[in-house]
């Protein structure tokens, strides 16, 4: 019996296997978009999930202080409490997260999303070594992976302006803003 490659299998509801796909990563996306920019959001105004408000960014606190000050630990601990607070640091963490978040939402500069994004976590795993339930995977590594393999199908072009961004003039110009 012949079986159908699964970017042509029909789904109960008739759609195929790669049009359910494609929504799955649209939503994976959209979700890992929204991580980012909630950490932004909550490092900016202090929303009291992580950030208290005394703590937030708009009152003087710093994004980076409280983790890289105080809750690194492994081989590059000094490194990291070394940038702890530093303005430039801080500005780029927030604005990393900011473009980050904002370019997954909206599925655009997914190219630049996925090496940004792909860098920071990495970096933040860096600063945990070794992961406390495993001895050397965990979350921010699964998610600079997933971040990646979004970029390469084109997730942004699904619930997102990909298909419109990579059309502009800018991007024909600069395929890697894509």
């Amino acid at each position: 019996m012949a079986t159908l490659a699964p970017s042509t299998a029909t789904t109960a509801t008739g759609a195929t296997a790669g049009t359910a796909g494609r929504y799955v990563f649209a939503g994976v996306r959209i979700a890992l978009g929204w991580v980012f920019l909630w950490a932004f959001l909550d490092k900016l105004f202090g929303l009291g999930h992580e950030t208290t408000e005394k703590a937030a960014w708009i009152n003087g606190g710093s994004p980076t202080n409280g983790f890289l000050g105080r809750a690194v630990a492994g081989p590059f601990k000094d490194f990291y409490h070394n940038i702890a607070g530093a303005g430039w640091a801080d500005w780029l963490f927030m604005l990393g997260l900011l473009g980050i978040g904002v370019a997954l939402i909206l599925g655009i500069g997914m190219r630049v999303a996925a090496a940004a994004g792909a860098l920071l976590l990495v970096l933040m795993w860096t600063a945990v070594l070794p992961p406390a339930n495993n001895p050397f995977m965990d979350d921010h590594l699964i998610y600079a992976g997933t971040i990646v393999g979004l970029a390469l199908t084109h997730a942004g072009d699904t619930l997102g302006l990909g298909r419109w961004w990579g059309g502009t003039a800018l991007v024909r110009k600069v395929p890697w803003l894509r």
